[in-house]
């Protein structure tokens, strides 16, 4: 019997601008998962814990049904800003905000994207109005009626520059951002996955080449992918956003790779860009400028995978899932 959950189940990427200590890490997650009352939240796991020393920044993946999920994001998003200030902040990755990103993906059946946004809108108005002086910009199906995505929205603020300037941010909730908390971007879309490629080199200017040649926008480039070069631990690291679309890649793209796994939303089929695909590309072009690449990390999960290890989790009652990933058998 389908887990009854499973239908209505939401996830949030949690992005926090922090890294380099592990129990303040912790402490925002575990606020998602602990009520008011320092109980049990109800039907509500952390499925991992991503951090990366060098970025100073953490990628927390809570699930919850979509009725249970704002108050979680919303107790970690709160126990975050009371630990983080970003006038101390420093890291190779941009950030903008204590708490930089609130991304809703729907992974249930019965879950929206027009309903995934309304509950970012909610959510990013609470925010605001509990923790004040924190800010908020909008993407996707939160931004209405443009639905711009999160790298357009990004762009428009600055965050790619390397000194972001929060005075000139325009919110679309909340006051004029301050420096404490800076400005966090809230919004819902299909599952966005992230997958980074470590080249075997300290040459920024490769690659940012590199990272042109796959991005999207690019002729050429990989449907759905959005990228950035970042030194990375003595290598250069491109960093990939890997968007779901909505429709099948050319046959070229995916021609002697492993098909494009798809997953629904209502009636709507998406697909992603599969990580052997994105290594592939960049090692070939990285082999142009006589570079070898290092080894591929998936942060994360794929949606479908998420979505099973969430409805293992509830169902078996475990808050705490990502302190027992390494030892589950899917």
């Amino acid at each position: 019997m389908a887990f009854a959950l499973g239908r209505r189940l939401v996830t949030c990427l949690l992005n926090v601008s922090e890294a380099r200590q592990k129990d303040l890490v912790e402490k925002v997650a575990q606020a998602a998962i602990t009520d008011q009352h320092g109980g049990r939240r109800k039907d509500t796991t952390i499925l991992n814990i991503f951090s990366d020393y060098d970025y100073n920044r953490s990628v927390i993946t809570i699930v919850a049904n979509i009725e249970l999920i704002r108050e979680a994001v919303l107790a970690a998003c709160e126990r975050a800003c009371e630990l983080i200030d970003m006038n101390a902040h420093g890291g190779v990755h941009p950030a903008m905000g204590a708490v930089d990103l609130v991304p809703l993906y729907p992974l249930g059946e019965d879950v929206g994207l027009e309903e995934c946004g309304k509950e970012a809108r909610a959510l990013a108005t609470a925010l605001t109005e509990r923790v004040l002086g924190t800010s908020v910009f909008l993407f996707g199906w939160a931004d209405v009626p443009l639905h711009r995505g999160l790298a357009q929205r990004r762009k428009e603020l600055g965050w790619f520059r390397k000194v972001p300037s929060i005075a000139a941010v325009l919110p679309d909730v909340g006051p004029q951002p301050t420096r404490r908390y800076g400005i966090t971007g809230v919004g819902a879309s299909p599952y966005v996955m992230t997958c980074n490629v470590t080249m075997d080199t300290q040459d920024l200017t490769i690659g940012r080449d590199v990272a042109a040649a796959i991005r999207e926008s690019s002729p050429g480039g990989i449907p759905g992918v959005q990228v950035i070069a970042l030194p990375h631990e003595g290598t250069v690291e491109i960093a990939c956003n890997v968007e779901s679309v909505g429709e099948r890649p050319s046959p070229g793209l995916a021609a002697g790779m492993e098909p494009w796994p798809e997953f629904s939303i209502g009636d709507q089929t998406f697909c992603h860009a599969p990580a052997s695909l994105i290594a592939a590309y960049v090692k070939r072009l990285a082999g142009h400028h006589g570079v070898v690449t290092k080894g591929t990390a998936l942060v994360g999960f794929t949606p479908q995978k998420c979505k099973a290890l969430a409805e293992q989790a509830l169902t078996q009652g475990i808050r705490e899932f990502w302190k027992e990933l390494q030892s589950v058998q899917m």
